[in-house]
């Protein structure tokens, strides 16, 4: 299981994120990718950093239980866990994040760069939650710490999710309201953070954590 693991995750970065920046620069002359922005200790920085450690740490986890240099925690070592959650969920996290993706268009980037506008993109998943991508790619982080349960693999998901919340809540939604301003409070209000009819924005609040 640790094979396929470690092959899905390397097939995850290369199209995620490889091959999407590839198709993005094709279409707009720019990779779409900002890398770790802010100013070093802020939350925005601490939270791109935390992004690329956890990648790390992901694909670190099934190398070390590959190499038997890591046993998976007991009470997930477990096929129907791996294949029946893990598995399963990885193959639906890496479909849906290209799905969202797609439904990105040229609006699909990595990081914010605060001068750039972009289009708001309301459709397709977007039109269910407001962050399709980070949905998908936290289920197909969770997937993968599921089908190689080790310590390392666990750290990298609650690593993934603690630097996808810092980067919705303390990055791209300040930007997005200061960019798009009521259009987005009332696509807000109505649309979901990660999961439908939740983390929904009040329409007269300017905070992000509503």
């Amino acid at each position: 299981m640790a094979t396929t693991a470690l092959t899905l995750y390397l097939v995850y970065l290369a199209t995620a994120f490889g091959l999407r920046s590839l198709l993005q620069y094709r279409r707009t002359g720019s990779t779409g990718f900002h890398g770790v922005s802010g100013r070093p200790g802020s939350l925005e920085w601490c939270g791109g950093a935390l992004f690329v450690l956890a990648l790390l740490l992901g694909l670190l986890g099934p190398v070390l239980q590959l190499f038997d240099i890591l046993d998976p925690v007991r009470s997930l070592d477990a096929t129907p866990i791996a294949v029946g959650g893990g598995l399963v969920l990885t193959l639906v996290g890496i479909t849906a994040t290209l799905a969202a993706q797609r439904d990105m268009g040229v609006s699909w980037r990595i990081g914010v760069e605060q001068t750039e506008v972009t289009d708001l993109v309301v459709n397709g998943a977007y039109a269910w939650v407001r962050n399709p991508v980070f949905t998908a790619v936290i289920a197909t982080g969770a997937g993968l710490a599921l089908m190689t349960p080790n310590p390392v693999a666990l750290t990298a998901l609650v690593a993934l999710v603690i630097a996808i919340e810092i980067q919705v809540r303390a990055v791209e939604e300040p930007y997005l309201l200061r960019t798009h301003g009521q259009r987005y409070r009332d696509y807000a209000a109505r649309t979901g953070r990660f999961v439908p009819r939740i983390g929904r924005l009040g329409t007269t609040t300017t905070s992000p954590n509503g």
